[in-house]
């Protein structure tokens, strides 16, 4: 059982949902994104998300646009993203960590060495954007063998039709995209979300969890509590960014108020 799947099973056992939290690589600097992952886990995070900094993102709002390129201002290339993920992995063996990203750095990489690297370093899973399920055979083929989850993302336009397509070439969990847009703009309600899920669970038997614009604890722990988890990262990213020197630098709130952020949001999803 992979990572994903245990990690899932066992918050299935507690009757709660998943908080995953999001990290961009490099932002503001390779050491402050480092720690901020390590602390995450004490935290209240239960799945991390990994951002992979590129130049055109074309799924992301402002924050995690910004985000991005303050991480490759700093020197981020996936190398660096999995250096980070073997020194999270020195001191946590358990806590699934999902990379999040665009096609072109790991076509760059080469499709069989990046999942080869990946999950050797500790990677579990791996959310491309912009990699429909038609052009992914080319990547699928290695993922497998190299034991990493593919994650998809649907949306509340996806029809039913495309729904089996998508979810055919899908595991680890099915990230619903709850709003038609880019991340951090706008949220969905309650209604909304409660009206989306029956659907998607016909459709699969993989964790469902809900993320885009997801921002407040009182939001996480209402889609934690509708599906099986939900993703903050706009969230996140803009109380980083707010601690930031001028020169773009982290300061001593850096990791402090990033982190009593995160353990709102879990204490918020824990109760529900």
């Amino acid at each position: 059982m992979s990572r994903i799947a245990r990690r899932f099973a066992a918050l299935r056992a507690e009757r709660r949902g998943a908080l995953i939290p999001y990290v961009e690589a490099c932002d503001p600097d390779f050491a402050t994104s480092l720690a901020l992952l390590k602390a995450m886990p004490d935290a209240g995070a239960d799945l991390i998300e990994i951002g992979m900094p590129f130049s055109d993102p074309s799924a992301d709002g402002p924050v995690i646009q910004l985000a991005a390129q303050r991480g490759l201002a700093a020197g981020a290339t996936l190398d660096r993203l999995l250096e980070m993920v073997r020194a999270f992995r020195e001191d946590d063996s358990e806590t699934p960590l999902i990379v999040m990203g665009y096609l072109n750095p790991i076509e760059s990489y080469g499709y069989e060495r990046f999942c080869q690297v990946a999950a050797e370093a500790g990677v579990d899973g791996l959310i491309v954007v912009d990699m429909p399920p038609e052009e992914s055979a080319a990547l699928e083929k290695f993922m497998e063998p190299a034991g990493l989850d593919m994650i998809r993302l649907v949306a509340p336009t996806t029809t039913d039709e495309r729904l089996k397509l998508v979810l055919g070439h899908a595991s680890g969990f099915v990230y619903y995209v709850s709003i038609t847009g880019i991340t951090g703009t706008r949220s969905a309600s309650a209604a909304d979300l409660e009206a989306a899920l029956p659907r998607l669970r016909a459709a699969t038997d993989l964790p469902i969890v809900i993320g885009f614009g997801i921002r407040t604890p009182e939001q996480a722990a209402q889609a934690a509590g509708i599906a099986d988890g939900a993703v903050v990262a706009s969230a996140l990213l803009a109380t980083l960014s707010e601690t930031l020197d001028q020169d773009l630098a982290p300061t001593k709130e850096t990791l402090p108020r990033v982190l009593a952020q995160l353990e709102e949001l879990s204490k918020a999803v824990r109760r529900r």
